[in-house]
């Protein structure tokens, strides 16, 4: 028997930053807030925890009049780094261009306008935030600190740091959080929605409310779900995130009569640790992903390359290259580098514990302990590194040109391999989140298929359809969750 457990103001499906940011939102306006987390304590925080806590955010430079220094911790690189302004001009063109243009026109304005007042409305919350170094900058030749790829800002603690600080704001504001509560269905009445049933420890509850958010996560933890939307094949996918975005909620509210929004075909899928059993990872989270493929070069298992690893920086083609890694044999690939490649690779992703690596003092030993094709690697080799613009200096902080005339092409940062001993990290499609979701306004209000809110529901974070298409603006993720969360919240 379902029973009424409870009545609130505001409810909001999901704890993650996006279902966060919208609780704190509500109850800064003194609306009564229960947060309702699938999760158990230690495995909460959806896929907000797995990530590196990376923020997109227009912004004018360190020293500029809407510049970012008086939202980070105190660090003494700060006197030695280069951040170029990235100004909202710019934010709009990277999600017009990495989308192919399939980005909603007005939610994309809101995301880039709201972006830094929404990091600065966390930060008075008590959220803190940090330069990336570790992941975003390069030293130049004068040992300064030069950032790239319109990335910057980061969380403190990263996603487990997020989460964390989220926690303590909601709880310093006075919302409520009940976790192991599986959201089942949205209670409707004269075409309202009132409430949310859910599953819990004492069996199936109810709670009413004035307003419904939805921040509960895509469908990318369904195996099912994800051949189904998706494709075949993806069924092999790694899940790099939390384990219960199984789009529950997603089914609740396309039953209630909310409409599809955005791509349902596509999501964000990266290059992963291809070691068997490596998902859904809370130590290591962000750390079995493998960015650093910019600096050599991807083979399959026949040893022959099949994208541009150089197309852009690591920000705006990660999110796409998964897919083609699923696409290879095995859904398998292979980042090769050598001697002089190898030590500008990130240490918190290639020298995580367990990585996944072989190494060999000859590309022959090199392909036969990997798994790869002797004779097809050594030819690809050769004829890269044949191709090789020695002309043009490398600079990994800009896009160099640095380019090797090959099929597919390296447009930018290719370097020979030919110093042993050589090294083949082998990496398989991690999948983040699927970019399909409800369609909604600016103001995070769900809309029927006719184009009308549907009263009492919200949505945010990776639930909001319409942003993403095929690709996807390292950052934007948790940024698109902070400014529609409190969108959501605000209207709540």
């Amino acid at each position: 028997m379902v029973q009424v457990d409870d009545a609130v103001d505001v409810v909001v499906v999901g704890g993650g930053n996006a279902g966060f940011s919208a609780a704190l939102a509500a109850a800064e306006r003194g609306r009564e807030v229960l947060l309702l987390e699938k999760g158990a304590p230690g495995e909460s925080g959806g896929n907000s925890y797995y990530t590196a806590g990376a923020f997109r955010i227009a912004h004018g430079g360190l020293d500029g009049d809407d510049g970012v220094a008086d939202l980070l911790d105190d660090d003494e690189r700060l006197a030695t780094t280069t951040l170029p302004p990235y100004p909202r001009e710019a934010f709009t063109a990277d999600m017009v261009k990495v989308t192919g243009g399939r980005c909603d026109p007005d939610l994309t304005r809101v995301l880039v306008e709201d972006s830094q007042d929404a990091l600065r409305w966390l930060h008075g919350h008590g959220l803190r935030f940090r330069l990336m170094y570790e992941r975003q900058a390069y030293p130049d030749a004068q040992g300064r600190h030069v950032f790239w790829g319109g990335l910057a800002v980061g969380s403190t603690g990263g996603g487990k740091g997020l989460v964390q600080q989220h926690t303590a704001a909601a709880r310093a504001a006075g919302v409520r959080v009940r976790h192991g509560a599986r959201g089942r269905r949205l209670l409707v009445e004269d075409g309202r929605v009132t409430g949310v049933e859910f599953s819990g420890d004492t069996g199936d509850a109810v709670v009413r409310a004035e307003s419904v958010v939805l921040a509960a996560g895509g469908f990318e933890a369904d195996a099912r779900a994800r051949r189904e939307h998706l494709g075949d094949g993806w069924e092999r996918a790694k899940v790099r995130g939390t384990a219960l975005n199984t789009g529950d909620m997603l089914d609740a509210a396309l039953a209630a009569g909310a409409a599809r929004g955005g791509d349902w075909t596509s999501c964000h899928s990266v290059a992963w640790d291809a070691r068997p059993g490596n998902e859904s990872d809370r130590e290591l989270t962000n750390q079995l992903t493998r960015g650093g493929y910019p600096l050599g070069i991807v083979v399959n298992r026949a040893g022959e390359r099949f994208v541009d690893e150089g197309a852009d920086f690591r920000n705006y083609t990660y999110a796409r290259y998964g897919a083609e890694i699923l696409r290879q044999p095995d859904g398998l690939a292979f980042q090769v580098f050598d001697a002089t490649t190898r030590p500008m690779l990130r240490r918190e992703e290639y020298d995580a514990p367990g990585t996944s690596v072989h190494v060999a003092d000859t590309l022959a030993e090199l392909a036969a302990a990997a798994g790869i094709d002797p004779a097809g690697l050594e030819r690809t080799v050769a004829g890269f590194n044949a191709a090789v613009r020695t002309d043009v200096p490398f600079d990994a902080a800009v896009k160099d040109g640095r380019s090797a005339a090959v099929s597919p092409p390296k447009s930018n940062w290719a370097l020979e391999l030919r110093t042993p001993p050589f090294y083949a990290f082998p990496v398989t499609c991690g999948i983040t989140f699927t970019f399909g979701g409800l369609r909604a306004d600016t103001s995070a209000r769900v809309l029927d298929g006719a184009g009308r809110p549907l009263p009492g529901l919200f949505v945010c974070g990776e639930m909001l359809g319409g942003l993403f298409s095929g690709n996807y603006p390292g950052g934007t993720g948790l940024t698109s969750g902070a400014v529609f969360g409190r969108r959501a919240g605000s209207m709540a």
